[in-house]
């Protein structure tokens, strides 16, 4: 059996774990650098070669348990994928409602059926986007499940903050959260940056990571990577605060590309992912 950081299998089913996963290795909508859908192996592969005690927590939290609740391979197009992730996640979180829900895609546009799900069964939800782009367009080449389009929905139906911005197209501008988004320009002048967007997040949180959040000198291996990215330490920081003051109930982490720079990528999305399981469960009260 297959499991997440090659954890014990006593720590991988169903019965013994705090945390489900799901891989979506869908890349059918991305228009510039491809190779999102091998992303979810990449971050399974760098999973493996983790030390599982994390410093800063003084825990390990593997030891909650990580079951891989199934990878989606529905690709026949972006409506019957974004389809499928709904109808997977709302099994998922309606039948497991004492773990936590986490996805690794695949381009953002998996992102879509996650949040669409997890947005009806919890009310007054906030979806934190850490990202380069608004990802704000109603629809994007015939379709409204374009990666271009990864929280348009989220943005009419939920309270959405989004952090790291720093590209866009014009007609994106009407939909953007006002006094929401943190452009990442500000972000490089403002040492309050972080309390300010902790303030804009409030009650049940899903959070949404595209890796091109993060500046490519860290995070070389995206689709798009875009200059005067996110710093590591200090998106920690935020993390954890939003874990402390949240009932953060989902999240996900999206755009890990194939490329001969995968490694570092693939293992820094590995190491997120295990750092944001570890502030879940030592923020717990």
């Amino acid at each position: 059996m297959r499991t997440y950081a090659g954890i014990p299998e006593e720590n991988a089913t169903p019965e013994n774990s705090k945390v489900m996963l799901v891989t979506v290795p869908y890349d059918g909508t991305s228009t510039w650098g491809k190779g999102a859908d091998k992303g979810p192996e990449l971050f399974l592969d760098a999973s493996e070669n983790m030390e599982l005690y994390d410093i800063e927590t003084g825990t390990e939290p593997y030891l909650n348990g990580v079951y891989m609740a199934g990878e989606i391979t529905e690709k026949s197009s972006p409506e019957a994928m974004t389809e499928a992730v709904y109808q997977k996640t709302k099994e998922l979180i309606n039948n497991y409602e004492d773990k936590i829900f986490t996805l690794f895609g695949g381009e953002h546009s998996v992102s879509i059926g996650s949040i669409r799900a997890v947005g009806e069964k919890y009310e007054n939800l906030t979806v934190l986007q850490l990202d380069a782009h608004t990802d704000l367009r109603p629809d994007f080449h015939g379709s409204t499940s374009n990666h271009a389009c990864a929280v348009f929905e989220a943005s009419q139906k939920h309270n959405l903050v989004q952090v790291g911005i720093r590209s866009m197209d014009v007609e994106e501008m009407q939909y953007v959260p006002k006094g929401q988004c943190f452009w990442a320009h500000e972000i490089a002048t403002n040492p309050n940056w972080i309390d300010d967007v902790v303030a804009k997040v409030s009650g049940n949180v899903y959070i949404t990571i595209d890796l091109d959040a993060f500046d490519p000198s860290i995070a070389p291996s995206t689709g798009t990577p875009e200059p005067g990215g996110l710093a590591w330490y200090p998106t920690l920081e935020l993390l954890k605060k939003v874990f402390e003051k949240c009932n953060v109930v989902a999240f996900d982490i999206v755009e890990l590309m194939d490329s001969p720079m995968a490694k570092p990528t693939a293992f820094l999305a590995a190491k997120l992912y295990y750092k944001m399981l570890a502030y879940n469960f030592t923020t717990k009260k």
